[in-house]
């Protein structure tokens, strides 16, 4: 008797047309046949930037990210472009005395976001600068929108957007992205750009997001949060799918470039959904907790980080997005 276990399993071949496994056989049959492909050309940069000058402080529940200066910002934009990164989106953390109920700076031309957008469009001409549209930078509340005796008040909110997207039109931003939620938000933009004369300017509208428990890291490098209540009244139920098809044909309507999905991960079918339903490129958002528990794991060497966080990236764009705001596009453009 042989001590070969495997002596005795039967060799005769099996009659079979389709061998699946035949093109995967090597690592140049498994490149030519995939299907979905992912490149730095995919992913967008978000940037966190603060007052002050030589500013580069590690952002403790984000390995990898910083709070910038704007110096600091403008060499990291400058790197971003020798790397081939298309995009960057930049999120201002402005000191608390600047703060006010309804989020004023955020339309002061010489403010911290203005004069971010200036510095990178000087430093990296060929980076698109994406501008985040919102009030919960600026505002004393942490809302994203004006609150009047605890409620998010929609309309006035979105006349102070309005006022905001002009004024980074102004300073030489190349895309306006509302994160806010609020409705009818997008027509109104476009009309504010139109009418100044930026007509060239995009939207990129957050078009499906969703009130994550995945935020948290952010909101902590932004100090965001909500001084009272949550964000539940603007942001999409976590569990609603088919509202976001009725966001999407809203913003598509009202004049929006590209559909946003937030966050990514954890929602691929909505990815998914719209990019069927809709012509308009989709975005998707690979947000703060799901970055940072893939590096968390990684760690604690419970995973690869790396081989782990590429496999999301591309699980994103498989369900159909056009471009990934990613933390981890820098990292990716430097291995790629």
């Amino acid at each position: 008797m042989s001590d070969n276990p495997l002596s005795s399993i039967k060799r005769d071949t099996l009659d079979l047309i389709y061998r699946p496994r035949r093109l995967r056989r090597t690592d140049a049959l498994r490149r030519l046949v995939r299907e979905t492909h992912l490149s730095v050309d995919d992913l967008i940069q978000p940037l966190f930037v603060v007052p002050g000058e030589g500013v580069e402080k590690p952002i403790l529940a984000m390995p990898g990210c910083q709070h910038l200066s704007i110096d600091r910002l403008a060499a990291r934009v400058e790197r971003l472009q020798s790397l081939g990164v298309p995009a960057v989106a930049l999120f201002p953390a402005i000191e608390d005395h600047l703060k006010t109920p309804h989020g004023a700076e955020g339309a002061n031309p010489h403010g911290l976001m203005m004069r971010a957008i200036e510095a990178c469009k000087a430093a990296a001409p060929h980076v698109m600068v994406i501008g985040d549209l919102a009030l919960d930078p600026y505002s004393s509340d942490g809302h994203d929108g004006v609150v009047e005796d605890g409620v998010v008040l929609n309309d006035p909110t979105v006349h102070i957007l309005c006022e905001h997207a002009v004024a980074q039109a102004r300073a030489g931003v190349d895309i306006v992205a509302p994160s806010d939620m609020m409705d009818g938000r997008v027509g109104a933009i476009r009309d504010a750009l139109d009418e100044a004369g930026f007509d060239q300017v995009a939207i990129l509208a957050y078009t499906a997001k969703y009130a994550s428990a995945f935020y948290g890291p952010f909101r902590e490098a932004l100090d965001s949060a909500p001084r009272s209540g949550d964000k539940k009244t603007y942001q999409m139920d976590p569990a609603n799918a088919r509202e976001a098809l009725l966001e999407a044909r809203l913003d598509r309507v009202e004049g929006a470039d590209i559909l946003m999905v937030k966050p990514a991960q954890a929602y691929m079918d909505i990815i998914y959904r719209l990019s069927q339903a809709s012509p308009l490129p989709i975005a998707a958002y690979h947000v703060s907790g799901e970055y940072s528990a893939i590096l968390a794991a990684g760690e604690r060497g419970w995973l690869d980080a790396d081989r782990a966080m590429v496999e999301a990236l591309v699980g994103i764009k498989r369900a159909g997005a056009s471009m990934i705001l990613s933390y981890y596009t820098e990292r990716f453009a430097q291995q790629a």
